[in-house]
């Protein structure tokens, strides 16, 4: 492809509008040829953000006008599979943020229509693969310098989260990353998930109930404990420590300037997973743009790891709403995935 990617973004919220404005400015061989949103002021204030892109109200419009070679679906979950297939239908690359859809039977359908296809088409926008620091700690557990991998100890902690935020969100919307990037880390997928709700923060909106501990177990053994902790106040903040048999391995910690100053030691903290993770936003879509124009289409998470992920995610509700190890259950791969 010699002409730049004309890309049709699907949703002008904050995803979308922060999506839009990355390839306007950082990402090289494309253009926002398309906002998609039926909101009229949520779509004209994001397209400022992309000069000469078309506005549509829903996708079919957007086809019918040939005027995108791609999407990235930056709606909510609840929307994915509307856009989808249609999208499917034309035979468009697609880059779709988490969730593929927020159950294991759409997610199924989505399967369907995209095997009537030659290869792939989907990419799921997990972006912590993207981040260098979890491409590192996958390199070393992958090449057994450090010992064999035993257990792994995470935290996902937000200083806050908004009104909207429900109870079943701890898992389908923070949990969610940790159950697609654990097996990429891991190289197995998750057998099993339990939930443990810790003493209550009394910070916490009187909505929900947390910080919870997440016990999961791999399909190789591998143990997994995921502290999710919704109302911390000080920042955000993703770390993952890897135990080895003979070492142990760590990220996600704060970076940069250090300051010492009134008997203190201190570093900023980030306040938001945009910041955290905006070079990781910059390399997956940059990274999906080129294998788009050089025919691969996917370079990073597929549909089927997106079905793994609903599968996960349908286990730990199960398991923040009844308790118990509830098993993940989980269709065999299609060769198409192979």
């Amino acid at each position: 492809m010699t002409t730049d990617l004309r890309i049709g973004v699907v949703g002008a919220g904050a995803m979308g509008a922060d999506h839009i404005q990355r390839i306007a400015t950082r990402i090289a061989g494309a253009v926002v040829s398309a906002v998609i949103e039926p909101d009229a002021g949520r779509a004209a204030a994001a397209a400022e953000h992309a000069p000469g892109a078309q506005v549509f109200a829903k996708i079919e419009d957007a086809l019918a006008a040939g005027a995108i070679d791609a999407a990235l679906i930056a709606v909510p979950g609840q929307f994915h599979l509307p856009v989808l297939l249609p999208a499917l239908e034309a035979g468009l690359p697609i880059l779709c943020e988490k969730p593929l859809t927020p159950d294991t039977a759409t997610s199924l359908q989505v399967l369907e229509a995209e095997q009537k296809l030659d290869k792939p088409h989907i990419q799921v926008g997990f972006m912590r693969r993207f981040d260098a620091e979890y491409a590192d700690l996958r390199e070393l557990i992958a090449s057994g310098d450090a010992g064999e991998l035993l257990m792994l100890r995470c935290a996902h902690r937000n200083p806050d989260v908004p009104e909207s935020y429900t109870q079943s969100m701890l898992i389908t919307d923070s949990v969610v990353h940790e159950f697609d990037v654990v097996p990429w880390l891991a190289g197995s997928p998750v057998k099993s998930v339990e939930v443990k709700y810790a003493r209550q923060n009394p910070k916490t909106p009187d909505r929900l109930r947390e910080p919870i501990l997440v016990i999961m177990e791999l399909d190789n053994g591998v143990l997994v404990d995921l502290e999710m902790n919704v109302s911390v106040q000080f920042g955000y903040q993703v770390t993952t420590e890897a135990v080895f048999s003979d070492s142990v391995a760590r990220i996600g910690d704060p970076s940069g300037l250090t300051l010492w100053n009134g008997a203190r030691v201190g570093r900023r903290e980030h306040t938001s997973f945009t910041t955290r993770f905006a070079s990781a936003y910059d390399n997956e879509i940059q990274r999906w743009v080129d294998a788009v124009r050089r025919g691969d289409l996917v370079d990073g998470p597929n549909a089927w790891d997106g079905y793994l992920v609903a599968a996960s995610c349908e286990a730990g509700v199960r398991a923040l709403e009844q308790g118990g190890v509830q098993q993940v259950e989980r269709q065999p791969r299609p060769a198409f995935y192979a």
